[in-house]
């Protein structure tokens, strides 16, 4: 498999790239800096030696490696997403190795006391005597999903230079603007013609996914009436006091920081007022889509009665699907995720099959008609200053690309017929 070295600088070499996301903007990418990661990804494969490397006006980078067996075989993809999350800065990245880790808290950065403890982070303890990737403690390390796009790179790189390993045609493809929910929507499904792909987008080492959240936006506005406070009486309507009973009618237990496993949420995300009108964003939440239309439901209800107690509109709620649950796609094709598990158990990683509590592309791109589970990537911490992903976990997903690829060229031994 690919040197630890080799690994290790390939992934710095892209986190040090600054390739943040912005909600704000309506173009794809929507920051021109994911350009600087799209080029230097789409060379990078032709140097390694894929086929069909084309990067679209949009940057999405799609790639094959050709099959090296004589029989057809379902061709199989892997995708990932090049962009980071907006939620934490990605400039100037100066990610930190840490070789042989011992168990202890690791010093982020000592000026500014930041410290990854295993005290806080528990799952840190499974990986001692490890070598561990960490941030400086000043920007988020970018695992998510960097460390996906070095899994594919090296997983195909190994590939090519062991021919003896038979497979399939396998399809590459790379994304932007995952991390604001727009990966998905200029993927040419049809063009990267595979039959089945598995996003590298997980979590911790063993990850298996194929349900998420079904997925909404709310955006609730409250209409006041401003007047001098000082002859207010009877006239001036406070939007904002309107909005915190909105906010106080909302379940306090279904938000994210009192739900796990399968349990869904309202979560409140940005609060924006003053008297005349206050806008309330939120994210509704929940695997099942029947107490996922009832969440919505709840929202509309409670401004229905709202309204009647002023009898006139004072609170409007719009409410936007975002994605749905994979599962109802991937259910009927559970082939493909026989295969990821046979591959991780062949590679010594025990499979962890659990819902996502998120959404990946692969979500969207089910929908599309391209079934696409998710698998570990490896990094913990997402989004944030403690982002950490061990060496070794990303050599195991490594492992595991190259074995779905092997694994699906033998099941198909006796020849496929596409549907």
């Amino acid at each position: 498999m690919i040197s630890k070295k080799n690994l290790i600088d390939r992934f710095t070499g892209y986190v040090r790239i600054d390739t943040q996301s912005d909600s704000g903007s309506n173009e794809t990418p929507s920051t021109k800096k994911q350009w600087d990661l799209a080029r230097k990804l789409a060379t990078e494969l032709k140097e390694i030696g894929l086929e069909d490397v084309e990067i679209d006006d949009n940057a999405y980078i799609m790639a094959s490696l050709p099959s090296n067996i004589a029989h057809e075989v379902p061709v199989i993809g892997f995708i990932s997403h090049f962009d980071t999350s907006p939620d934490f800065t990605g400039t100037n990245v100066n990610p930190q190795i840490i070789e042989a880790y011992d168990g202890k808290d690791i010093v982020l950065n000592a000026e500014q006391d930041i410290i990854l403890s295993p005290d806080y982070f528990e799952d840190l303890l499974q990986y001692k005597g490890q070598t561990i990737i960490t941030t400086d403690g000043t920007t988020l390390l970018g695992a998510d999903d960097k460390a996906g796009i070095a899994e594919i790179v090296s997983a195909m790189e190994y590939l090519v230079n062991n021919p003896h390993i038979p497979h399939g045609k396998i399809r590459v493809g790379f994304t932007p603007d995952e991390e604001i929910g727009r990966g998905a929507h200029k993927f040419d499904v049809e063009k990267f013609g595979a039959d089945w792909a598995y996003t590298m987008d997980g979590s911790q080492v063993g990850e298996l996914e194929f349900e998420n959240f079904n997925a909404a936006g709310a955006v609730v506005t409250v209409k006041g009436k401003i007047v001098h406070p000082g002859y207010a009486k009877d006239k001036m309507v406070n939007s904002m006091y309107i909005a915190q009973d909105f906010i106080n009618s909302l379940p306090r237990l279904e938000t994210p920081e009192h739900t796990e496993d399968r349990q869904g949420f309202f979560h409140l995300t940005d609060i924006n007022g003053d008297v005349e009108e206050t806008v309330l964003k939120y994210i509704i939440r929940d695997h099942d889509k029947d107490h996922f239309e009832a969440r919505k439901e709840v929202m509309k209800n409670m401004a229905v009665d709202i309204n009647t107690q002023f009898g006139r509109e004072v609170i409007k709620v719009e409410i936007k699907d975002q994605y749905f649950n994979m599962a109802e796609k991937i259910e009927p094709v559970m082939h493909i995720i026989d295969i990821a598990e046979e591959a991780m158990k062949a590679v010594n990683v025990t499979p962890i099959i659990k819902p996502i509590r998120g959404g990946t592309d692969g979500a969207q791109l089910s929908y599309k008609g391209l079934p696409c589970p998710n698998i570990f990537a490896g990094g913990h911490n997402f989004h944030g200053r403690y982002e950490y992903v061990p060496v070794e976990s990303m050599q195991k997903a490594i492992a595991v690309i190259v074995k779905i690829a092997e694994l699906t060229a033998e099941k198909y031994s006796a020849g496929y017929e596409k549907n």
